[in-house]
């Protein structure tokens, strides 16, 4: 005669473990609030995430990119507003010495006060920096990456704006046809820095527009991610009160199990 059915022990405690086992699993995913958090729970899905955390943290790095582009085209838009001041300042002086009715200490006046403006625009040039890079000064090409892959990169170049550049690094206002000369020059001069700033813009739009692309592109992954990797609560959470009813029927099978056999065993005392 058997007096311990170790079929139902063994069954109830088994059942027992495999449902704590569960309940742990969950508590892991309420409280770390990702339902990956390890490659055993899917390892397709798993792979898919991290590829696509990869692509995420790119276009977040890129979007930085973009903005130091954009803070780089802002500089020098205000540094070629402020040459562009100058610049027509020397134009009125230019056009106020074009006439016989000044006087040569009216000319003398009016070149040392456009030494003084020439000296600002190679000022200018020569000190505009962003990170410690010339941008007014040289004219050299500067990529910008855009994108989360290789290859993915947007060009902008920085301008020269030396009166040597602007053509203006001889001027002067001795005489009537200097000053005349002047105006003629000053006018080129203006034309450049108009191409430089239409050019400037243009690099402005087209870097916010990318920019805002790649903000959506970032949060449209992002949301694709998150139906990967982050957990249904309220879903875990009926899981986790289902499981610990179960746990709580488990833990009555065995007490109610042991209980028979110790009142069967009593009735040989």
């Amino acid at each position: 005669m058997k007096l311990q059915n170790q079929a139902w022990i063994s069954f109830s405690t088994n059942r027992y473990q495999k449902n704590d086992t569960a309940i742990t699993k969950t508590l892991e995913k309420l409280s770390g609030g990702d339902k990956l958090t390890r490659a055993a729970n899917n390892a397709s899905g798993l792979s898919i995430s991290e590829t696509l955390r990869g692509q995420i943290r790119g276009l977040a790095r890129a979007q930085q990119n973009m903005q130091d582009g954009i803070s780089v085209l802002e500089s020098t838009d205000a540094g070629l507003q402020h040459v562009s001041s100058v610049l027509q300042r020397i134009r009125e002086l230019a056009v106020q010495t074009s006439t016989d009715t000044v006087t040569d200490d009216d000319r003398v006046a009016s070149q040392k006060e456009l030494d003084q403006l020439s000296s600002s625009i190679d000022d200018t040039s020569e000190k505009m920096e962003f990170n410690t890079q010339n941008i007014l000064g040289d004219v050299r090409p500067l990529y910008i990456h855009v994108g989360a892959n290789a290859g993915q990169t947007l060009r902008i170049d920085t301008v020269n704006v030396s009166t040597t550049s602007l053509g203006i690094e001889i001027a002067k206002l001795s005489t009537r046809d200097e000053a005349v000369d002047l105006i003629a020059k000053v006018d080129n001069a203006l034309s450049t820095i108009s191409n430089h700033l239409a050019n400037t813009g243009s690099d402005f739009e087209a870097l916010s527009h990318h920019k805002e692309n790649v903000s959506n592109m970032e949060m449209s992954l992002q949301k694709t991610e998150s139906l990967i990797r982050d957990p249904d609560m309220a879903f875990e959470m009926m899981e986790f009160v289902k499981q610990g009813i179960r746990q709580k029927g488990d833990e009555m099978l065995i007490k109610q199990t042991n209980r028979n056999v110790s009142d069967v065993l009593s009735l040989f005392n």
